[in-house]
Parts: C-alpha cells; structure tokens; sequence
C-alpha cells in the first residue's frame, strides 16, 4: 500500500470498475476497520466491504484479522451489557424499532442457546439482536463469551482469509488510486 492510496480513495477503481467508491470506513484504514466491526455488533452495518477494500489495498492479513475481530468482540461485549442494563436503552438509540427482530432473537436465543450466540455474527440483523437478548435475560456470561469469542474468531477467519484468496481472483489487478 502506497501512502497515495490510503489518502486517495476518491478515485479508487478495481480494474475498470470503480469500487469502494470513497466510503468513510475504508478511507480510514484499519482504526475504520476496528470502528465499523465494533459498531457493527450492535448497528447492521457490515465490515466485509471495509475488509476487502483494506485487503485489496495490500494491508496485511494479519493486521486486518486482529483489528477486525477485536473490534467484533469488544462490540459483542458491549451489546450484551446494553441488554443487560435493559433493551430499552437500545430502543433510545435506534430511530426504527425493530421489536419483531427482538421477539425473533430472544426465542432464537430461548431455542438454540450457545449454537445460536456463535453462529449470530452471520445472522444479519436478528443476528445483532442476539448479544443484547442474552444480557437482557442475563444469559451466562461465561457461556456466552466462549460462543461469541469462537464465532466471531471464525467469522474473521473466513472473511480475511478466505477473502484473501477469493477477492484476487475477481479483482486480479487490485485497487489502482
């Protein structure tokens, strides 16, 4: 990665077709990785399209997979202590409620327990309700951080590595500023 391209995502193409099209996690590099994947254990915003801009920019994996499941498992943490201080809080913070995607995820949660917390990163939407029905109904808390650390683990496995060696095959010129 060129100091050019990290500031310079304006004109960012892959190939001839432009991509990532200056979007505000990206252009702030692996702090808008650790950002997005925190945000988005609470908030539906996907880190997969922060992660392959910064891959196909040539950050390093590593780097990448650290900042990305870190962030994942702070935010996983967080939600369940917003839960678990009420879901009402989280109502305050949403402008569109969602209660079916809480009825959803509580009996989600009440059905599969721990299965559901490991496999709920890939669940989108319902999926973010799930930490916070878990605080809510003060889930146990050692159970629920060895399933949201494991699956958000192989979450991020699968999306840095096995997106390392798919996303060259699509983009096989990368990302020219």
């Amino acid at each position: 990665m060129t100091e050019g391209s990290f500031l310079n995502h304006e004109a960012m193409t892959v190939g001839s077709i432009p991509f990532l099209n200056n979007p505000y996690f990206v252009k702030l590099g692996l702090i808008g990785l650790f950002i997005n994947s925190l945000l988005s254990s609470v908030i539906p915003i996907p880190t997969e399209l922060t992660t392959s801009g910064l891959l196909l920019e040539g950050q390093s994996k590593i780097a990448i997979f650290i900042i990305l499941v870190s962030g994942s498992i702070l935010g996983g943490f967080i939600a369940y202590y917003i839960g678990y201080g009420g879901i009402g809080f989280l109502r305050r913070l949403r402008k569109k409620q969602s209660k079916k995607s809480e009825d959803t995820s509580t009996s989600l949660l009440k059905k599969y327990g721990w299965t559901i917390l490991f496999i709920s990163p890939w669940i989108p939407i319902i999926g973010d309700y799930i930490p916070i029905v878990a605080g809510a109904t003060k889930y146990n808390f050692r159970l629920f951080t060895i399933a949201i650390v494991s699956g958000k683990i192989v979450k991020g496995i699968a999306i840095v590595f096995f997106g390392s060696l798919i996303l060259p095959l699509i983009f096989p010129s990368g990302i020219h500023p």
